[in-house]
């Protein structure tokens, strides 16, 4: 794919309607469970995780979702697509609510594609295989691994609306621990937080805690311009050898600002083991089937379990 020096049409403040979704990784934290799955279709109560977030999206605005797969994938196009006989057979049984659950799992207005990344060069170079199929429009970035439970509204929409309102980026950020910046892209700020965002001079990649410039770590969710398609496709590898979305978009906030949204919602990390045990909890609990018959046995395991005072003899 060759994109060099795109040429740019973009006006400020275009209407957000397209989505990028990185799903390329191997998910080696889960193995042996990824071995032969991709991460994305772990279930989340009775939803793969890529589900979560297209569901999100769509009810930001969002209409075109481009993912980004790799080989192993096709479970999740699979997914998404019509299932002729499974439907046939749900609908001769009289199993109309599961019928529904796989018919209908994206609204018939939204419209998916895909495209390989072929190397695995890093997050920047993964939204860049996107750009063919974004042009000259901004567009949304989702890191499916994170999940936002939505009960104080949807994040990611008024990330779309401060865009469409200042014409300028937006990050979707949570303050970690300082001693965790090495594990996120950090905020460096250019001023103070006004009615839950602020403004943003530049970024960092997972800087030692003694070099971070706040504790403000990027967290899952982008609505970028158009101007972030010039800089990725001139880009160089950065740390880690990779090339760095947040590399191009230090160029983008030097040149058209940029924004951090702080987060509403409760986020839960879907890459790890213990932030996907949390979310199949956290979502099971929202279930009128699975809540009245699960708090129960997390009682009871969490009394058997529970940490003695004096440690034992012996």
């Amino acid at each position: 794919m060759n994109l060099q020096n795109p040429k740019l049409t973009e006006a400020p403040h275009r209407k957000v309607t397209k989505a990028i979704i990185p799903a390329a990784g191997l998910g080696t934290r889960f193995l042996p469970a990824t071995k032969a799955m991709p991460k994305e279709m772990l279930t989340v109560v009775n939803k793969p995780i890529i589900q979560y977030a297209l569901e999100e999206a769509y009810e930001a605005g969002i209409r075109e979702f481009i993912i980004i797969t790799g080989r192993g994938k096709a479970a999740m196009e699979n997914h998404f697509d019509y299932p002729y006989e499974l439907a046939d057979t749900l609908q001769k049984k009289g199993k109309l609510a599961e019928l529904e659950s796989v018919t209908n799992i994206l609204p018939k207005d939204a419209r998916l594609y895909y495209t390989r990344q072929g190397e695995p060069l890093g997050l920047g170079h993964a939204v860049h295989c996107g750009h063919v199929i974004t042009g000259d429009d901004p567009f949304v970035v989702i890191l499916p691994d994170d999940i936002l439970c939505r009960s104080n509204g949807n994040d990611l929409k008024a990330m779309i609306e401060l865009y469409e309102r200042t014409g300028q980026s937006v990050v979707l950020a949570e303050e970690v621990p300082l001693e965790r910046t090495v594990n996120y892209g950090i905020c460096d700020p250019s001023g103070p937080i006004v009615n839950g965002s602020m403004p943003i001079k530049g970024f960092v990649e997972k800087p030692k805690p003694e070099d971070a410039p706040s504790r403000c770590a990027i967290v899952g969710r982008y609505v970028l311009s158009a101007r972030h398609r010039q800089y990725l496709a001139n880009a160089k590898p950065g740390k880690g050898n990779e090339i760095q979305l947040t590399d191009a978009m230090a160029q983008v906030a030097a040149t058209e600002g940029f924004q951090a949204y702080l987060q509403q919602n409760t986020r839960f990390d879907c890459g790890d083991k213990v932030g996907f045990q949390m979310a199949n909890l956290y979502f099971a609990m929202q279930d009128p089937y699975i809540a009245p018959r699960l708090m129960p046995f997390l009682q009871e395991t969490a009394a058997k379990f529970e940490r003695r005072k004096e440690p034992r003899e012996g």
